[in-house]
């Protein structure tokens, strides 16, 4: 197995008073890692500690071999971590060129280089004719891409992607799963949070399944699809494997 690229050993987090995730421990090699679980199993939360948006409450995150302990620590990660959560801001004047231009600037990319940074990245979600046209105007799928190549934008080593194929037709899906094969196999390690099974068995190579902030199952989709027992409801083996390791059975 691969080493880990991002690590957090005995992670504490959380929002207020109670803990969203509580003694984590999870490893992300290079490839492409699919997170599910149910609404407020603590993915989100995961990436943005990932992230080193939210600095761990206890244990430790590990980035690129590194220990994160300073914010000087945090910055210096911030130079290889790509990330698209949920809902991300944007100027809405700013062209679509504009906007993951300025990405490329956050991030550092070297000056001389994020020109063409930014047209690689651009062409790899199809957006290469929509370059100058202003974010307020894009659809939602559109968005959803932009954002795809502000995160890959100067070729980080980590991805982290939170639902990124919502507003995605099926065609722009399959385009996107694509795109992380191919990240995969330039040695990005990938992290992708989703409630789309499917895209899971598409691109993944391994699977984490959250619940309550704990792992309920680590290892390849195929072994997930082996988790399923009788009764369990989903419409595809992973589905019902995925439904079975959660607790989860027809009419319950």
């Amino acid at each position: 197995m691969n080493a880990a690229i991002a690590q957090v050993v005995g992670l504490v987090q959380g929002y207020g008073r109670e803990p969203v995730i509580e003694g984590l421990d999870l490893g992300v090699p290079s490839g492409v890692t699919g997170l599910l679980g149910p609404n407020g199993a603590g993915k989100t939360t995961l990436l943005r500690t990932l992230s080193t948006l939210l600095p761990p409450r206890d244990g430790r995150l590990v980035l690129f071999g590194q220990e994160i302990r300073t914010e000087r620590d945090a910055r210096r990660a911030r130079r290889r971590i790509g990330a698209l959560p949920q809902d991300f801001g944007y100027y809405p004047a700013f062209s679509v060129e504009d906007f993951v231009h300025y990405c490329a600037w956050l991030r550092e990319v070297p000056k001389r280089a994020r020109g063409d940074a930014t047209r690689r990245a651009l062409a790899a979600v199809g957006l290469e004719d929509r370059a100058r046209e202003r974010m307020k105007v894009l659809s939602g799928g559109m968005l959803r891409r932009a954002g795809i190549a502000a995160a890959i934008v100067g070729a980080p080593s980590l991805v982290l992607l939170d639902e990124p194929t919502v507003g995605l037709d099926p065609a722009q899906r399959l385009d996107f799963r694509r795109l992380i094969r191919s990240l995969a196999r330039e040695g990005t390690a990938v992290v992708l949070s989703t409630h789309l099974v499917e895209d899971v068995q598409a691109v993944c190579d391994g699977v984490t399944v959250l619940s309550e902030g704990r792992v309920r199952y680590r290892g390849t989709p195929g072994r997930l699809a082996g988790e399923a027992v009788w009764g369990a409801a989903g419409d595809t083996p992973l589905e019902r494997g995925y439904m079975s390791v959660l607790g989860e059975r027809e009419g319950v």
